[in-house]
C-alpha cells in the first residue's frame, strides 16, 4: 500500500485519472434514543458531503438484537426528519429498513467473510469469558490465552477471534494526508464472531462499508482505535476499497462531568428536547455554543466552522 494521497484525499489531484467519487453514511445503533452527539456526526457528515460531493447512505447497525427495540429505529427516523438532516440511499422509514436493509439481509455476506478467515488461519475459536480475561490480565486486555488450543470453531457458544499477531503495514487516509498507524494493545485479538453465532462489529461494519461502496468514513474520535482495527481486518480480508477509504475522526461532545454523551443520558436525547418544545435550530445552537460556536444556528450547516480547514 503506498502512502500517496493522489487520490486518497480530496486536496489531491490526479493528472491522469478524473476525481474519485466520495460516499459516505451516517451508521446509527438503534440501541437507545439518538442525543446530541449522534446529531454531531451526522451534521459533520453531511457537511462534509456538501464540501466533496459526496453521496450519503444511511446503514442501521442492528445487529445486536438483544438491544435493539423497534421505537430506538423509529427515532432514527423521526430525528433526521426533523432536523431535515440530509441522506441520499438506504431506508427512508421502518418499514423499508425491516424489508430491505436491515443487517440479517447482509448475513451470507458476513458469514462469507468468517469462513474466508478461518480457512486463511486467520481466525481462531475463543470460549474465555470475561472474568476469565480478568483473571489473565487485570487491564482487561485479551493477551490471546486460546491461540493454541485449537478449540473447534463449529463448537455453539464460542466466539471467534482475528490472530494480531502478524505485524501489517497500515495507512490511514485523513483529510491532512496518509498517516501509518498501528493495531493498539487493546485491540489485538479482537472478536470477529460473537458467541451466538453473529459477526461481531468490526466485521459487519467493514464489510458493510465494502456492500454499500463507502469510500469517506466519519467518525468520533473515540473510535479511532476501531478504526485502526477495521483496517486491519480489510488487510487480512483483502478489501483494498476499505484501505483506501478517506478517514475523518471529529472531536466529541462532552458533558459538563467530563465523559461523553451515551444513550442513556436522557437529557440529551433529540426525543426529549423535541418533547420540551425545542426546534431544530434551538437543537444545533445547543451543539454549537457546547463547541464554541456563539450565538444561534439557523440549521445544521450552521456548524460548519467546526470541520478542517
Amino acid at each position: 500500500m503506498t502512502s500517496s494521497t493522489e487520490e486518497q484525499t480530496p486536496h489531491a489531484a490526479s493528472l491522469t485519472r478524473p476525481p474519485l467519487r466520495y460516499k459516505t453514511r451516517i451508521a446509527p445503533t438503534p440501541s437507545g434514543f439518538l442525543h446530541l452527539g449522534n446529531v454531531l456526526s451526522f451534521a459533520l457528515t453531511a457537511l462534509l458531503a456538501e464540501r466533496y460531493q459526496a453521496t450519503i447512505v444511511l446503514r442501521i447497525d442492528d445487529m445486536d438484537q438483544q438491544r435493539v427495540r423497534p421505537e430506538y429505529v423509529q427515532d432514527i427516523f423521526d430525528t433526521l426528519n426533523f432536523l431535515e438532516l440530509p441522506w441520499h440511499e438506504g431506508p427512508r422509514d421502518a418499514a423499508s429498513f425491516a424489508g430491505e436493509y436491515a443487517q440479517r439481509h447482509r448475513m451470507p455476506l458476513y458469514r462469507q467473510a468468517l469462513e474466508q478467515l478461518k480457512d486463511r488461519g486467520k481466525a481462531f475459536a475463543c470460549n474465555c469469558s470475561r472474568k476469565d480475561i480478568l483473571q489473565l490480565d487485570i487491564s482487561g486486555r485479551y493477551t490471546g490465552a486460546c491461540l493454541d488450543r485449537n478449540l473447534d470453531p463449529g463448537q455453539p457458544g464460542l466466539s471467534w477471534r482475528l490472530d494480531t499477531r502478524k505485524p501489517e503495514p497500515l495507512m490511514m487516509n485523513t483529510l491532512q494526508g496518509a498517516v501509518a498507524v498501528a493495531l493498539p494493545e487493546d485491540q489485538q485479538y479482537f472478536v470477529v464472531r460473537k458467541k451466538d453465532g453473529c459477526p461481531a462489529y468490526q466485521l459487519s461494519s467493514v464489510v458493510d462499508d465494502a456492500h454499500f461502496g463507502i469510500n469517506f468514513i466519519v467518525r468520533g474520535q473515540d473510535l479511532y482505535a476501531s478504526t485502526i482495527a477495521q483496517l486491519y481486518l480489510a488487510c487480512v480480508l483483502g478489501n483494498d476499497a476499505f484501505q483506501r477509504s478517506l478517514f475523518y475522526h471529529h472531536p466529541l461532545l462532552i458533558l459538563p462531568d467530563g465523559s461523553k454523551l451515551s444513550k442513556s443520558a436522557g437529557a440529551t436525547s433529540v426525543r426529549y428536547l423535541r418533547r420540551e418544545g425545542k426546534t431544530p435550530s434551538a437543537v444545533f445552537t445547543l451543539i454549537g455554543n457546547q463547541l464554541g460556536i456563539p450565538g444561534a444556528l439557523k440549521d445544521w450547516r450552521g456548524l460548519s466552522m467546526l470541520l478542517p480547514t
